[in-house]
């Protein structure tokens, strides 16, 4: 499991950031404050207050080096 800061500051990369992520089949919370949504879902996403750094947590052994490759664009 690890854990890393993110930012979907816009609706573009809320809909790229669902993408890449849906190619992985391992678990991803995301966590903004007291809530915690699947980051494989839009709706939650957008149910989150996006102007803030959100952290993304991933439920993952073998496959974090591949996965943080990808979210490269996204990490802060």
């Amino acid at each position: 499991m690890k854990t890393v800061q993110i930012s979907l500051n816009s609706i573009d990369k809320v809909k790229s950031f669902v993408n890449d992520i849906s190619k992985f089949n391992s678990d991803f919370d995301l966590v903004s404050g007291r809530y915690v949504i699947d980051a494989k879902s839009i709706m939650g996403i957008f149910s989150l207050d996006l102007s803030k750094p959100i952290d993304l947590t991933i439920h993952s052994e073998e496959d974090v080096d591949k996965i943080l490759e990808v979210l490269k664009p996204y990490i802060i």
